[in-house]
């Protein structure tokens, strides 16, 4: 499908972070060759690399590239937003810089936002580059009010095409996202003091409280190597998915499923993660969990302002 009659392409700004994977960047930019969509910009986000990644690769080599240079790791969120506050795109890609972009995906996303008002992001199809004839993504189930956890659709499903309909769903996926200049305006960006995980699900009860849904599009697709930037085993892994799970429900949470949750947790998922750990003999991980815990003991106030 094409644009409305007599619209031209926006400017597309695409946002991806890169933290001492130069070449896992480099591989993500040759992709973007294959971009079919004319009018964009990429924002390659450096979030103070040990090694500069022009030793790797030179932005001057790829379309409408631009290095930006941190001077610290800003993290997930802190990152993109430092990028989304560079961009100069009426529309905004964040895309994770371990992926393969698919020549269509930027006209795919951008489609959407005329046919309905009411979006507020725009999320592709997203396949396991490892083994691209199964799904990661296809929408999100929505979030458990009294678990702070959800499920993936589609989630190491062969892609049959049983998820070929686009249509609204529950969450964004980080991994890659598109929103619009209007939206931010509107509702902000990433929460920051989240660093890594759930900020984009804090981001997207936020849009949808100010009256934006989040939109499935069934014919953008993207390859993706998963948790190539913090390893699956990586204690930091434990800290911020167990930090921004509670953090996340105290933010969206009313007060009686933030009472149960508590329960929940108390008496259910805390021990079961410890015995686990324990059990496996994964102390470091273990101890991780237990500052991501304690994190909003000790941070209170602040953290829910």
């Amino acid at each position: 499908m094409n644009l409305p009659d007599g619209a031209k392409q926006p400017l597309v700004s695409i946002i991806t972070l890169n933290y001492n994977q130069a070449e896992v960047t480099a591989a993500f930019l040759e992709s973007s060759r294959s971009l079919r969509y004319q009018n964009f910009e990429i924002l390659v986000c450096d979030m103070a690399s040990v090694v500069s990644p022009r030793t790797v690769f030179d932005p001057s080599d790829y379309p409408n590239t631009r290095l930006l240079l941190s001077t610290k790791n800003l993290g997930f969120a802190g990152g993109n937003n430092w990028g989304i506050s560079q961009a100069k795109g009426e529309f905004i890609f964040i895309v994770n810089n371990d992926t393969v972009l698919t020549p269509d995906i930027i006209h795919s996303l951008v489609l959407p936002f005329y046919q309905n008002p009411s979006i507020g992001f725009v999320c592709p199809k997203i396949l396991y580059f490892d083994d691209p004839g199964i799904i990661q993504y296809a929408g999100f189930r929505p979030m458990n009010p009294f678990t702070g956890r959800t499920s993936t659709i589609g989630d190491h499903e062969p892609d049959n095409g049983q998820y070929n309909v686009s249509g609204f769903t529950n969450g964004a996926h980080g991994c890659a996202m598109m929103t619009s200049r209007t939206v931010i305006d509107k509702t902000g960006m990433f929460p920051e003091k989240f660093f890594l995980y759930y900020e984009e699900w804090d981001w997207s009860a936020r849009i949808q409280k100010a009256g934006y849904r989040i939109w499935f599009q069934a014919d953008a697709m993207i390859y993706h190597k998963e948790s190539m930037s913090v390893g699956k085993d990586n204690p930091l892994k434990a800290y911020y998915h167990t930090r921004n799970r509670i953090l996340f429900m105290r933010r969206n949470s009313d007060l009686f499923h933030l009472l149960v949750f508590i329960i929940y947790f108390t008496s259910i998922a805390f021990p079961k993660a410890v015995f686990s750990y324990i059990k496996n003999r994964r102390f470091l991980q273990l101890k991780w969990f237990l500052k991501g815990v304690f994190y909003n003991l000790i941070h209170s106030s602040k953290s829910i302002q």
